[in-house]
């Protein structure tokens, strides 16, 4: 299992803490990689955005108008977090389904 996500976020932090052999992988210095982008993107589609997020607000009205691929490539920290991939199987977010999901609850 790979969790994608920020060290320095909170809900991250608490996932790692409740998945301790899980390789973690930080969007921020390591990137996303295209395949598991493309296909979060396909199975989460927008709400893969934190249209919440500090990066968000900093954006300019055009560049939100952007393809949410594009703008996830160009601002990995967009991302909502943490994106957990196990296998084939997705998990966005941090919320009691996802823990109930992976077995954390």
């Amino acid at each position: 299992m790979i969790l994608y996500g920020l060290k320095t976020c909170d809900t991250c932090r608490k996932a790692r803490k409740a998945l301790p052999d899980i390789q973690f992988m930080d969007v921020r210095e390591d990137g996303i990689p295209q395949d598991v982008l493309t296909a979060a993107l396909e199975a989460f589609g927008e709400k893969l955005l934190n249209t919440r997020s500090t990066t968000w607000r900093g954006l300019s009205d055009s560049e939100r108008a952007g393809a949410p691929l594009d703008l996830l490539k160009a601002h990995p920290t967009l991302m909502k977090r943490p994106l957990i991939v196990d296998g084939e199987s997705m998990t966005l977010g941090w919320d009691k389904a996802a823990q109930s999901a992976l077995g954390a609850a």
